[in-house]
């Protein structure tokens, strides 16, 4: 049996984690501890074979008053949980960094692969790359290290700009047809890539991904339809649009970021389980197993 405590107790992705493996409560036990205050030092770390780190502040701002704290709870506190976490025994240390690390996504097609350098384009980003900086020379023959850079997550009561989105498309009957295309990442592959992380007792980099790029058009449409919406794409916004990249909104919804495919498959094991149509469905409501016949 595997013994794992996960950093940032009532966090999205750590409850479904925690879910995910307590399916199996005969391989995994699962404790949650809260960061928020420093009681979590005082938390005996020996009792575990993995320390899953997702504590931190997920969302992006532009307000430089938050520059340090971001600094502090991002990267600070991710190199001090791993020291400890290694001091105590524990054999592996997985870390929830971001494809944010890269910068912004792009007018132009663009596909990160392993050669692509990291150019964060604002200190949510940096502060992500520092802590992966500070865990990773921590590594050592009986202590593992895991740096996962997912793209954008959703799920079903994911945050972030997924639920932008499917608002959107639930009150839009037209939008535009931009053919865009975003490496994106359901909440069930993430969590069956985590279990084969620990499974696996794998170490090193990692960039998930599900097994589609999606295009922005075709996301807000594909959420339509599963809600019995009208929603016509047209092409007619297109040059406006093209005009305006560089602004950040803009940018975010149309704009192309990708990770190169080969880069997700180098682990023993497939947890790309949801395909696009079948995460949009469960994402937007709660069905029986293969009641939508998507797949």
């Amino acid at each position: 049996m595997k013994r794992i405590l996960i950093t940032g107790k009532n966090s999205y992705i750590g409850e479904s984690v925690e879910k995910w493996l307590m399916k199996e409560p005969e391989n995994y036990q699962v404790d949650t501890i809260d960061m928020k205050d420093g009681s979590w030092k005082e938390q005996d770390f020996s009792i575990y074979d993995v320390v899953f780190h997702v504590a931190g502040i997920a969302h992006v701002s532009s307000d430089p008053k938050m520059e340090e704290l971001y600094y502090k709870v991002n990267r600070d506190l991710t190199i001090e949980t791993a020291k400890k976490a290694k001091h105590e025994g524990v054999k592996q240390f997985i870390f929830m960094s971001s494809i944010i690390v890269y910068g912004d996504s792009s007018s132009n097609k663009r596909i990160i692969n392993r050669e692509t350098i990291p150019t964060p384009s604002n200190f949510y980003g940096n502060s992500k790359l520092q802590a992966e900086e500070g865990i990773r020379p921590l590594e050592s023959g009986d202590y593992k290290v895991v740096v996962i850079r997912p793209p954008m997550i959703y799920g079903k009561g994911s945050k972030g700009n997924y639920p932008k989105l499917s608002k959107l498309a639930q009150r839009t009957p037209i939008f535009p047809d931009i053919k865009n295309e975003r490496s994106m990442l359901h909440i069930d592959n993430l969590c069956e890539f985590i279990k084969l992380m620990i499974d696996n007792e794998e170490t090193g980099l990692f960039f998930p991904q599900n097994a589609e790029y999606v295009s922005t058009s075709n996301l807000v449409k594909t959420i339509a339809v599963v809600h019995g919406k009208k929603i016509k794409v047209t092409r007619l916004f297109n040059p406006l649009l093209r005009q305006m990249f560089g602004i950040k909104i803009i940018n975010k919804v149309f704009g192309n970021f990708t990770y190169e495919k080969k880069m997700s498959k180098n682990i023993e094991g497939n947890y790309q389980i949801r395909g696009f149509k079948k995460s949009i469905v469960l994402t937007e409501r709660e069905v029986k197993k293969d009641e939508s016949g998507y797949c």
